[in-house]
């Protein structure tokens, strides 16, 4: 017990100083695993931070499920990934609690308005880079408009046209390299 305990401390650390995203924890994560609990090794560590970026979901709560069932099994990754995700869940949940309070005063709902546009053209910033790099095709733009006119017009779920645009360019790949 004493050893999960100190997975979910050490890892609810990291979580809590961790500001910027997975890559700037991996000096907390080096210091922490591999230096001063000897939970596994720097190229152990590595191999997490990698897999973790691959995986679905947030680097630092992958790698944070990985060193833990490294150390302890199934209830260490629990213990280790409910670690890292504590800081944030309390951070969300007092902000939510004091910002309620709050709501009704105009400037904040108008900065508010302004977090919303500012999220939107991150995201749009954020669709333009990954369409510059992934769209090399005619039909890699109308397979892209289509998807969004479907989702955005029509309410469709978006994993139906994940899977039926993944279907169709597989089709539509194999008959334009026979072409």
């Amino acid at each position: 017990m004493k050893l999960l305990w100190e997975l979910y401390r050490s890892f609810f650390m990291i979580g809590a100083m961790t500001f910027g995203g997975g890559y700037a924890m991996l000096p907390m994560l080096e210091r922490e695993i591999v230096n001063k609990h000897k939970w596994g090794t720097q190229e152990e560590l590595l191999d997490y931070f990698a897999i973790g970026q691959c995986t679905p979901g947030i680097i630092a709560v992958n790698t944070a499920t990985f060193v833990g069932h490294k150390v302890k099994g199934v209830a260490g990754g629990i213990a280790a990934t409910l670690g890292v995700v504590s800081p944030s869940l309390v951070i969300i949940t007092v902000i939510a609690m004091v910002l309620e309070n709050f709501m009704d005063i105009v400037w904040v709902q108008n900065a508010f308005a302004g977090i919303r546009v500012a999220v939107c053209a991150l995201i749009l910033s954020s669709v333009l880079k990954m369409g510059k790099s992934n769209i090399k095709k005619y039909w890699h733009a109308a397979f892209a408009v289509a998807a969004f006119i479907v989702v955005a017009l029509f309410n469709m779920t978006p994993v139906y046209v994940v899977v039926a645009c993944a279907v169709l360019s597989f089709i539509f790949g194999k008959k334009v390299k026979k072409a």
